[in-house]
């Protein structure tokens, strides 16, 4: 479904929610006033230029296994872009769901997840990919889109028609395999990074400028929950949630 202009298109969905809808019901817009990301967070968008979009999911997965479902569709948006930027390792996706093109974000994802019992009964996944924008004015700290990246002009709904071919495929692979695609993409994946440690963070995984407590670490991996592990510099191993840690850049 296609909307010229919509408050959220995951807000729409929600909204729009019945038990008819089928797997992969897709609402696109070219603007959303009140665009949502992680923890609350807004999303910036020029209005025509970019790709925003959120996908009903149906799947069998148990809730203690949700994390599969943030791991698939962000592996999934990774195998898509690869076919249309430059190659070198340059495109991650940075714990949990952000897509990252060097150390700016490319596309950001918030999966909503309603259960049922010990069980996902459906998931909402928003999208916002930056495409064809040029400037942006939000004091977001290191945004980038693919215009800016390789200089060219991209169809946005055309990108959505190959998220949706690619998604399922990943949704239904092995665990054991998409842990593996996913932890192989994960932005930061070698060597010690500085962090910042956080019991509350109301920007749960964004980009800290200032380093004034930060700590170095190495990815160790991802817990069945979703939880990022670290190795600290001293041998340490913590594991965090989403809204536990920060990543720098110095």
């Amino acid at each position: 479904m296609y909307i010229r202009q919509t408050n959220s298109t995951s807000t729409l969905l929600r909204e729009q929610y019945s038990d008819d809808l089928p797997n992969l019901y897709t609402i696109r817009t070219d603007y959303q006033s009140a665009g949502r990301g992680q923890a609350g967070n807004g999303w910036e968008s020029e209005d025509g230029k970019n790709l925003l979009f959120s996908t009903l999911l149906r799947c069998e997965v148990q809730a203690a296994e949700q994390f599969r479902l943030t791991m698939a569709v962000s592996v999934a948006m990774t195998e898509v872009l690869a076919h249309h930027l430059p190659a070198g390792g340059s495109l991650t996706i940075k714990w949990p769901n952000d897509i990252y093109f060097g150390d700016k974000k490319l596309a950001g994802i918030l999966v909503e997840n309603t259960l049922a019992g010990s069980r996902v009964a459906y998931s909402i996944v928003g999208i916002g990919l930056n495409v064809n924008q040029r400037v942006f004015r939000s004091p977001a700290p290191n945004p980038v889109s693919m215009q800016q990246i390789t200089g060219k002009e991209y169809d946005a709904a055309a990108l959505l028609d190959e998220y949706l071919a690619a998604l399922p495929r990943w949704l239904d692979m092995p665990a054991e395999l998409l842990q593996e695609a996913y932890m192989s993409r994960l932005y930061r994946r070698t060597g010690l990074h500085p962090y910042i440690e956080r019991e509350v963070s109301l920007v749960p995984t964004a980009i800290a400028q200032n380093a004034d407590g930060a700590f170095l670490a190495e990815i160790q991996g991802i817990t069945p929950q979703g939880e990022l592990v670290l190795r600290k510099e001293n041998g340490e191993t913590k594991a965090y949630h989403f809204k536990q840690i920060r990543f720098v850049i110095v």
